[in-house]
């Protein structure tokens, strides 16, 4: 038998204080399979050991969410189905960002894989992909490498299983040099009355195991995705797990179909730490026990041990308890699908892991020290003003100028952040289904099928306004996934999110993480839009070669809407000459504020100046919900022929976005108590480019007169900015706009 000595204790990822809690809960000192249990299900990346305390905190709770955390996925009430049913959307996001890091295109399609497991393990059926990833430097010698890799590893995984990939978002800051973030969302639809949850209930009930073999890929990822990258990065390839898009089809399909039947008591995914987390879930949540004969676990390589099989990440593998009596046809529907099924062990009433290997019992741990009861830490943090003071980014003390905005603008096109995105999107299949409505805008939109309602679901977060203030950051981070959401003309319900953050024990790291949460809370209440799912991935620094240290705060937030007549779906693209051009935002946006800067921290600033300065950009959430509520009435009424939502790069980026995508350009006017730079670059919140055909407009000039259904839309005003025709844009040809948009992709890939 192994000796557990010191150093194997520091190998799992144990402290020593966290070591002396295993021998209080099992009075004796642990075997190596009870302590490498201990390790992952101890882990960061399985306990939310650090932020479990802060979590508690944010809003989860509405009249439409079915399920919120603690489940595989959060759940909400959409409505009606086209037979009279209610439906349900499934939905979370999570991180594949260490194994992506060290092996991008398996790191990155087997978080597609397993986010894929997490959603139909439910009773969805997926029906969208989406995805939020952050990469260094272009220039930094691996960029290329890792872009290419994640790119084609979502891409190879989503399209071979046959779940359209709809839209997400890129992003490159120095800060992810040596610590990449790839976080992967899916979305699924369910009749609302049949809901598969993970609680073992039933003692006798046969536990068994589905889908792929286990093999050693995988084994301690969840602990190496809870510890700092270190200079041997590359060394932990073997912690990556390895993909099968087409098993996991086969999978999808005859998880379905069993659940179709009355068969099944409880069923989880074997996600993160396998085997472990998945037995210790069930039995936890159904607050019984577990007896596993690790004998019965089929497995892909020889002499794999009882350790080996339950710390493995091989992928492609459910675990299920059914119902007496029901094994013969739930294996009938695995053996035609050619999946693996064994009956491996049984639910107990002891409230412990028994886990028995050649007769003999390997492990024998009481359950509630595992999950309820494991250690939860709440680590010092600064305060806002501690933090600010840390942080000590500059303040913006005069207003930068912009000389030639056409020829920033074409600057900022041919940027990495602002660039088309058309070379990734074309490597991901975002049509198979048939029901995909809208990808490229602000939201991607697919049709409930069989309806003409639809589903819109957008993934936002600006990490350098999180970094510059954190609760702030949060917010906006919020309020962007609704304004993306309002501008296809979606009613915006709830939120999964993916909190990306570095190492926890450092009091200013675990400040940002604190006051994000803060923030992001704040938003979701007053936008009544509960968080129902989400991950957390903590520790992404690295020390790996040309990395630099700890990564921008980054909450990525994954929206999800919907719209009730899809046909009334809007989208950016400006559509005829003579459209009028209408700006709408808060009403006090009509007077510049020193105190909100308008360029702090914005793309333009980083772009044109080479600065990150300033204050990040704040949000005030009345006028955030009585812009959002306005712009949907308006498109509810069909008033609209384009909307687009202000961000990055700020008006004229996103009046370009807009000629670009319909060919046509606009004849503009500034607001000139703004200076060019301010009006056309700045990134204040709260607002939408609308166009409005000229048949139209008496009945939106009524709308507007008439004023708002609700207190916070008297916030936001309306002023016209121009008029869509010609194909230039700010002394640019649509052509030039064009030629920088498209290039940095095109020429980067190809160099």
């Amino acid at each position: 038998m192994t000796a557990i000595t010191p150093e194997t204790i520091e190998q799992h990822g144990l402290s020593p204080e966290e070591y002396e809690r295993v021998l209080h809960a099992l009075g004796r000192e642990p075997n190596l399979v009870e302590l490498g249990i201990f390790s992952v299900m101890w882990s960061e990346h399985c306990s939310y050991k650090s932020s479990r305390v802060h979590l508690k905190k944010l809003p989860t709770q509405a009249p439409w969410v079915i399920c919120g955390p603690g489940e595989n996925a959060g759940v909400i009430d959409i409505g009606e189905g086209p037979e009279g049913q209610r439906l349900a959307a499934i939905f979370k996001m999570e991180s594949h960002n260490h194994p992506s890091y060290i092996e991008p295109y398996q790191g990155a399609a087997t978080g597609v894989g397993g986010i894929l497991r997490d959603v139909f393990t439910m009773g969805a059926r997926p029906v969208a992909n989406m995805n939020a990833l952050r990469f260094g430097r272009p220039d930094h010698p691996k960029m290329k490498h890792l872009v290419s890799g994640v790119v084609s590893g979502i891409g190879g995984y989503g399209n071979c299983v046959g779940v359209p990939t709809v839209g997400g978002e890129t992003n490159f800051h120095p800060a992810y040099d040596g610590n990449i973030l790839v976080n992967a969302m899916t979305v699924g639809i369910a009749d609302a009355d049949r809901i598969f949850y993970s609680a073992a209930t039933g003692v006798g009930n046969p536990i068994v195991y589905v889908g792929s073999k286990t093999g050693r890929d995988g084994i301690h990822g969840a602990t190496m995705a809870s510890a700092d990258f270190e200079e041997d990065a590359d060394a932990k390839r073997p912690t990556v797990q390895v993909g099968d898009p087409f098993t996991e089809k086969l999978l999808i399909e005859a998880c379905l179909e069993l659940m179709a039947t009355d068969a099944i008591v409880a069923i989880q995914d074997m996600g993160a730490a396998g085997l472990t987390s998945s037995s210790v879930e069930m039995a936890t949540n159904g607050k019984a026990g577990i007896r596993l004969d690790m004998n019965k676990v089929p497995c892909r390589e020889e002499g794999m041990t009882p350790y080996e099989m339950m710390l493995s990440e091989s992928q492609e593998r459910m675990l299920m308890v059914l119902k007496p009596g029901k094994e013969d046809m739930a294996e009938a529907i695995f053996a035609k699908w050619e999946l693996d099924f064994a009956v491996i062990g049984e639910v107990t009433d002891t409230q412990h892991m028994v886990l028995e290997w050649n007769g003999e019992v390997v492990c024998d741990i009481p359950l509630g020290p595992l999950a309820a009861d494991a250690p939860e830490y709440e680590r010092p943090y600064l305060s806002r003003d501690e933090y600010s003071a840390w942080v000590n980014i500059p303040r913006l003390s005069e207003v930068p100028e912009s000389k030639d905005p056409g020829a920033d603008l074409l600057k900022m096109l041919a940027s990495p952040n602002l660039a088309s995105r058309r070379w990734i999107a074309e490597q991901y299949d975002s049509q198979v289904m048939g029901d995909t409505l809208q990808t490229g805008g602000d939201a991607a939109v697919v049709r409930i099928h069989g309806t003409n309602r639809a589903l819109a679901i957008s993934t936002d977060c600006t990490p350098r306004y999180v970094h510059a203030d954190p609760c702030e950051g949060g917010k906006q981070a919020i309020a962007e996934a609704w304004r993306n959401l309002c501008a296809v003309g979606a009613r915006p319900l709830a939120v999964t999110n993916c909190l990306n953050f570095a190492n926890p024990q450092r009091p200013e790291i675990m400040s940002q993480f604190v006051h994000a949460l803060e923030g992001m809370g704040d938003a979701c209440r007053a936008l009544d839009f509960p968080i129902v799912s989400g991950n957390v991935s903590l520790y992404n620094e690295s020390k790996a070669t040309g990395g630099g240290s700890a990564i921008l705060p980054t909450p990525a937030i994954g929206g999800v809407g919907v719209i009730e007549d899809a046909g009334r779906m809007t989208t950016p693209a400006f559509k005829a000459a003579g459209d009028a051009i209408y700006l709408v935002a808060p009403e006090f946006w009509a007077t510049p504020d020193p105190t909100r800067s308008h360029l702090g921290q914005s793309l333009w600033l980083a772009v044109i100046e080479g600065r990150e300065e300033g204050r990040a950009p704040p949000v005030d959430l009345e006028a955030e919900r009585g812009a959002g509520e306005i712009v949907r009435r308006l498109i509810d009424e069909q008033l609209l022929s384009a909307v687009h939502d202000v961000s990055d790069g700020g008006l004229a980026v996103a009046l370009a976005e807009m000629a670009l995508s319909g060919g046509l350009g606009a004849e503009l006017a500034r607001n000139v108590a703004y200076t060019p730079a301010q009006w056309w670059f700045g990134e204040d919140q709260a607002r939408y480019v609308v166009t409005v055909s000229p048949e139209n407009a008496e009945a939106f000039n009524r709308i507007v007169a008439e004023g708002p259904e609700s207190a916070e839309a008297e916030l936001v005003g309306f002023t016209r900015i121009g008029t869509v025709g010609g194909d230039t844009l700010l002394g640019q040809s649509l052509a030039s706009l064009r030629e920088a948009h498209e290039s940095f992709f095109r020429d980067w890939m190809e160099s």
